[in-house]
């Protein structure tokens, strides 16, 4: 009774979860353009996840796995639908979610057959796939009515069905962690519970068995997404498109939601993408994306790329960022592979490097 008269009160007076208001980039999150500067690896046709056994970078571009090693790329194989996750194991093992519907894992990347299927009833949306220190793994879980894919739609019908799961390889058990999240989309060991990215929270919370999910990281003014372990402690924190005062207060007005979704094709939704700029049906257009016909970095971003460097609490030291003028835009996964960061930037298809000790040197970290 309590939550609904203050959820009233919220919407009546546009504060709390009904503001349109947008956090701006400062401190830690200060703009810069270091993610342009990256070192183009690959470009693929769709990009989705990377991992590492530590010397070598297993990518996955649509239904291929592929392997670099050094500057050559091979195809290790192909599976019948598109990888949505990858993750390493221990003893040269991966693990590959397939579809968002099911998880598989390997004893090698060469294995024919799956030593082991997680194909549970449950799964809808397998989109982040992580390593426990007690080697089972923890999968999140987008969305029990959306895609891997479909993840704007998941937004737009306000849709809080995300799910974290733990996969037991040794008893083959599936077990619940957490349900109810705002599209679960990333996960990372921490301490005695698990790291996850809430996208549509714009938080990071603390999972645990037995207990209700702790915000660690709360009022971001992106989407976060993957999560991953950094040298020297702490993470890594992608996150795969900025939020916007627009998209925001389209989210609080439902009939217009239901038109747009019912009659706009949905590249051109007033809504997050992964790249734009490409069409002059894009709804973000005009003088505050452009003057002179040159795009402001600081416009109101469709598109946007970010990578944050977090410490072992949880919190920013600093960022990497691909504004609105920029290109690599829609960065969905970042590990660190000998002395470099290697980051998927979905929108233009490309697999970037930074040089560790570069950005220590800049940042101080």
């Amino acid at each position: 009774m309590i939550a609904a008269v203050r959820e009233f009160a919220n919407r009546f007076l546009g504060r709390g979860d009904a503001t349109i208001t947008v956090p701006s980039f400062d401190g830690a999150l200060k703009p810069n353009q270091k993610l342009e500067s990256a070192e183009i690896l690959l470009t693929c046709e769709a990009p989705e996840d990377i991992a590492t056994d530590g010397s070598k970078l297993f990518i996955a571009d649509g239904p291929r796995l592929m392997r670099l090693d050094g500057v050559s790329a091979l195809e290790v194989r192909s599976f019948d639908r598109p990888i949505s996750a990858l993750c390493t194991l221990p003893g040269g093992g991966l693990a590959v979610a397939l579809g968002g519907r099911e998880v598989h894992l390997y004893a090698n990347a060469a294995a024919e057959q799956p030593g082991t299927t997680f194909a549970d009833s449950a799964f809808n949306a397998i989109n982040a796939l992580a390593l426990a220190d007690d080697n089972t793994l923890i999968a999140t879980d987008g969305s029990t009515t959306c895609g891997v894919d479909d993840w704007a739609r998941d937004l737009m019908e306000l849709n809080r069905s995300g799910r974290v799961f733990r996969l037991d390889p040794g008893s083959k058990a599936v077990t619940p962690l957490a349900q109810g999240l705002g599209h679960a989309f990333g996960a990372c060991a921490h301490g005695h519970g698990v790291l996850v990215s809430e996208s549509w929270r714009h938080r990071l919370v603390l999972v645990a068995p037995g207990a209700a999910p702790q915000t660690m990281l709360a009022h971001l003014p992106v989407y976060p997404s993957r999560l991953a372990k950094a040298s020297g402690g702490g993470y890594w924190l992608t996150a795969f498109t900025a939020r916007t005062q627009l998209i925001e207060f389209v989210l609080r007005e439902p009939a217009y939601r239901r038109r747009m979704m019912a009659e706009i094709d949905p590249e051109y939704w007033v809504a997050p993408r992964l790249r734009s700029g490409l069409s002059f049906k894009e709804p973000m257009q005009g003088a505050h994306i452009k003057t002179m016909g040159v795009i402001k970095p600081w416009a109101p971003p469709r598109s946007y790329g970010l990578v944050i460097r977090l410490d072992a609490d949880g919190q920013p030291l600093y960022s990497l960022h691909s504004r609105v003028d920029g290109v690599n835009h829609g960065v969905v996964a970042a590990i660190e592979m000998g002395d470099d960061l290697v980051l998927i930037a979905k929108g233009p298809g490309r697999v970037l490097r930074l040089p560790l000790a570069g950005l220590a040197e800049e940042f101080g970290s």
